[in-house]
């Protein structure tokens, strides 16, 4: 197995040494395996995707004009 190091806030350290009974290395390990089983299905539903990223950025502000519009509007 490899060894990862993380930098973690001040405030978020003080609240793992409130419980030192927590695994924090196996609550990442699970967390980053859980975020890569998202990542893989991601991929996988992906893979033939023509989609580009030009097309999500046309498509992005083609939604954010519209969502600004009724922004506008309601107030």
């Amino acid at each position: 197995m490899v060894s990862l190091t993380l930098a973690v806030p001040k405030e978020l350290k003080e609240v793992m040494n409130k419980h030192p009974e927590i695994n924090w290395s196996e609550v990442a390990r699970q967390a980053i395996w859980e975020k890569s089983k998202i990542l893989e299905r991601m991929d996988k539903l992906l893979h033939k995707s023509r989609f580009t990223k030009e097309d999500a950025l046309k498509h992005g502000n083609i939604v954010s004009k519209k969502v600004w519009g009724l922004h506008k509007e309601a107030k």
